[in-house]
């Protein structure tokens, strides 16, 4: 009986999958049979966790990396993230995972009080707790120049990250999308943070589904509906990691006279998309930079109908829209000249055209 119940408790601490940087277990609480005999298994997640950083005993230091903070003065240290709390695998990733939901909702509230991001809800015709949202350079856009949207992977990340992982373990420059904003502020765009694993709400005591947003899809296309088109862009760039691509791809293929007239470029970065999927129109504009241990934005070989492949000068998945981001704006600029000029020769072709008639 105890082998068989050491291996239940192994059973249990063993990962069912990966996604984002962190492990997902199987049901935490297991009750298991033996003879006419019962054994109820103890729940990690009966523990209690902090709900701020500093309750965990964390801080972001002025470099934007994950710091302890000292018990006896309160000032942060030099001392980085410690998984190993508990002597149980299952409770250290419980605790890990507790403390990821906390840097989510400080990557939050650091968009709207820092970064001054306005918070647009999906949908906008219900209670804000039973919505999504998404995030804007502009509570209302109206006609941008130049619009960016950013697009994030599977998994635990919301809104304004990359990778949860490298929030925790390196900094929030590599971790977060607010270099990206920046960066596209500087250039003139106004940016859209998609929220597209933002699917559930629980409401009195029930977890359902967000209407608009039940998965990665459904959001994407809620937001560019009601956000994107109806803000009338002149033109749009897209940044789009991981599944974020996938995504990319499923909206070119529903929308393809929007993405025809007005989206200039789209810049993958690991992108795991079908590359038997992809339309004909995003080779064109898109640049997937994947992990290579070749230089930065060196060409590299693609298979029969992809997407332009070039290096992200980087071997790690969750660095490449970090480690490209130089590159990928560079692209973005040039592709943008492109499209101005293919605009600006447009009225002068029609007007030759109607002077022949």
């Amino acid at each position: 009986m105890r082998i068989l119940l050491r291996l239940l408790q192994h059973a249990r601490q063993a990962p069912s999958g990966r996604y984002g940087g962190l492990f997902r277990f199987p049901e935490v609480i297991t009750t298991v049979t033996l003879c006419t005999f019962s054994f109820r298994m103890a729940s990690s997640e009966e523990r209690t966790y902090p709900t701020t950083l500093e309750g965990f005993g964390y801080g972001f230091n002025d470099e934007g990396r994950l710091r302890q903070i000292d018990k006896e003065t309160g000032k942060l240290t030099d001392r980085v993230f410690d998984y190993q709390v508990y002597t149980s695998l299952s409770e250290n990733q419980a605790h890990y995972e507790a403390l990821g939901e906390v840097i989510t909702e400080y990557v939050y509230q650091r968009l709207v009080e820092k970064e001054g991001l306005k918070k647009l809800y999906v949908p906008a015709d219900v209670p804000p707790e039973e919505a999504s949202f998404v995030f804007s350079t502009k509570e209302k856009l109206d006609r941008p120049k130049k619009l960016l949207v950013l697009i994030h992977g599977s998994g635990v990340v919301r809104a304004g990250q990359w990778a949860r992982s490298l929030i925790i373990n390196d900094g929030l420059d590599s971790g977060t999308q607010i270099p990206y904003v920046n960066k596209a502020r500087e250039l003139g765009y106004e940016v859209i943070l998609l929220n597209t694993n933002d699917n559930y709400r629980t409401i009195k005591g029930t977890r359902r589904p967000i209407q608009g947003s039940r998965n990665p899809t459904e959001h994407a296309v809620t937001v560019l509906k009601k956000y994107i088109m109806a803000c009338n862009p002149e033109s749009v760039a897209i940044v789009a990691h991981s599944y974020g691509g996938v995504v990319t791809v499923e909206l070119a293929e529903r929308f393809p006279e929007f993405f025809q007239s007005k989206v200039f470029a789209v810049g993958f970065t690991d992108s795991v998309h079908a590359s038997s999927l992809v339309p004909e129109m995003l080779k064109k504009i898109g640049r997937n930079w994947v992990t290579a241990k070749d230089p930065l934005d060196t060409p590299l070989t693609i298979t029969k109908n992809d997407i332009p492949r070039h290096s992200a000068g980087h071997l790690k998945h969750e660095m490449t829209s970090y480690s490209c981001m130089s590159a990928l704006f560079e692209f973005l600029e040039d592709r943008y000249k492109e499209f101005q000029a293919r605009g600006a020769s447009e009225p002068q072709k029609k007007k030759s055209k109607g002077d022949e008639l």
